[in-house]
C-alpha cells in the first residue's frame, strides 16, 4: 500500500547526436552520478531494451524536490521517470509497452510495488500478486498529510536489513487487521485513523536506526496524531483529520529542529510525460 503526494521531480531528456549530458539540480546535486549509472539513464537504457529499440544518446536534466534516503521514494520516482521518459521517446511506445506492462516493468525493475505503483498511478494504490495488480483509490477529503523530513539520512537497505528474519504470529495477526483497517479509515472513515496507523512489524524495530524518527512519531502519536515512519524512514508522515491535529503537528514541528515539516496534498495522478 502507498500514497502519491504532491512531491515531483521534475525530469527532462532530449535525444542528441552529440555526448549526452546529465544536470541535476536541488536534491541530490553534487552527489548523485552524472554518467550512465544515474538511476533514471540506467532504468531509460532498461527500458529501450524492454522496448527493443537501440538506445539513443540522451541529454538529462534533473530538478529533483523529493530528498534522497529519507523514505519519501526518491528511487521509485527515478525508476518510474526514466520508464516514462524512454516509452515517451518511442514512437508508438505506448504500444510497444503499455500502461500495464510499464507499471509491471517498473516493479519488476524495483523489485516491488508500494512505491513505484503510487508514483505511477497517484492516489492511494494498493498493490499484489505478481503479475501486479493495483487498485487506485482517493483517501478521504478531510485527510491533510504532513511529512517531517529528517536532516539525516538512512539507506533503505540498512533499514530493511535490521528487520528481524522472523515475526510472532501474533505480530502478523495484529498487523493484517490493521492493514484491513488501515484501508477503510484512508478511504471512508478517518475517525479510526490513529488506530489503523499502528504498526508491529516494522517501525518499534527500526528505533535503533532512526531514534529520532520513531520518537517524534511517539510524540505525534501521544498528541492524538495518526502518525508512521514514512516508507522504511527516516522520514515521518503525520495524517490530520482534524484542526486539532493541525495544531498539534504545527507545535511539535517548531520544537522538532532535525525535521522539516512540509504539508503535501495527495496527488490524484502521479507521474506525467508533458510533452514540449
Amino acid at each position: 500500500m502507498g500514497l502519491a503526494l504532491e512531491l515531483f521531480d521534475e525530469v527532462s531528456a532530449v535525444v542528441t547526436s552529440g555526448v549526452g549530458t546529465i544536470v541535476v539540480e536541488g536534491e541530490g546535486a553534487g552527489e548523485l552520478a552524472l554518467d550512465d549509472s544515474h538511476l533514471v539513464i540506467a532504468t531509460m537504457h532498461k527500458t529501450f531494451a524492454a522496448m527493443n529499440i537501440a538506445a539513443p544518446i540522451v541529454g538529462l536534466h534533473c530538478v529533483n524536490a523529493i530528498p534522497q534516503a529519507r523514505g519519501l521514494g526518491s528511487s521509485s520516482a527515478a525508476i518510474v521517470a526514466g520508464a516514462l521518459l524512454a516509452r515517451g521517446l518511442v514512437v508508438d511506445g505506448d504500444q510497444l509497452l503499455s500502461d500495464q506492462d510499464l507499471l509491471q516493468f517498473v516493479v519488476d525493475l524495483e523489485g516491488h510495488p508500494d512505491n513505484v505503483a503510487p508514483c505511477l498511478l497517484g492516489g492511494l494504490v494498493l498493490s499484489w500478486g505478481n503479475p501486479v495488480h493495483s487498485l487506485n483509490r482517493q483517501i478521504h477529503e478531510s485527510i491533510k498529510p504532513t511529512v517531517f523530513i529528517s536532516a539525516f539520512n538512512v539507506k533503505t537497505e540498512h533499514a530493511r536489513a535490521i528487520l528481524p528474519d522472523h515475526i510472532w504470529h501474533h505480530d502478523a495477526a495484529m498487523n493484517s487487521a490493521r492493514a484491513a483497517l488501515l484501508m477503510d479509515a484512508l478511504t471512508r472513515d478517518p475517525s479510526n485513523l490513529f488506530d489503523a496507523t499502528v504498526d508491529y512489524l516494522h517501525q518499534e524495530q527500526r528505533r535503533p536506526a532512526m531514534p529520532a524518527s520513531v520518537e517524534l512519531m511517539d510524540r505525534l502519536r501521544l498528541a492524538g496524531v495518526p502518525a508512521t515512519i514514512s516508507g522504511a524512514g527516516p522520514s515521518v508522515l503525520a495524517l490530520a483529520v482534524s484542526a486539532e491535529h493541525e495544531t498539534a503537528i504545527a507545535q511539535i514541528a517548531s520544537a522538532s529542529p532535525d525535521f522539516s515539516a512540509l504539508a503535501l496534498p495527495v496527488s490524484p495522478a502521479g507521474a506525467a510525460i508533458i510533452s514540449g
